[in-house]
């Protein structure tokens, strides 16, 4: 799995690539979060459209980080066109929980 961050806008863009599952790919999304929150960034975009698959630690990594941007008074929002991964956020209610956005255009636009 590979994940490149960007910047746009004051917002942080962190696109993952390959599989979001249990293990390193985990736990380096996790670490990539980890060092954005404790920069001071409290809107990040994860994009996972590159994503092929992702488990529930995967699913649980982007809840963790939800909910801690929550508490700091920011906000995570995803980028999950159709396919198994955007099933997975579904069948979850992750859709409803965390916002989510068919392209990065829209989810800027919606910290605007």
């Amino acid at each position: 799995m590979d994940i490149a961050v960007h910047e746009e806008h004051g917002v942080h863009i962190v696109r993952v690539t390959g599989r979001l599952i249990i293990g390193s790919p985990s736990d380096k999304l996790n670490a990539a979060l980890e060092k954005l929150e404790a920069g001071g960034s409290l809107k990040i975009i994860v994009n996972l459209d590159a994503v092929e698959q992702i488990d529930s630690s995967g699913l649980a990594t982007l809840v963790r980080h939800m909910s801690l941007l929550r508490r700091d008074s920011g906000a995570l929002r995803l980028v999950c066109g159709e396919g198994r991964v955007r099933e997975a956020l579904t069948i979850t209610r992750l859709l409803e929980a965390i916002p989510t956005y068919l392209n990065e255009s829209a989810a800027l636009a919606a910290f605007s």
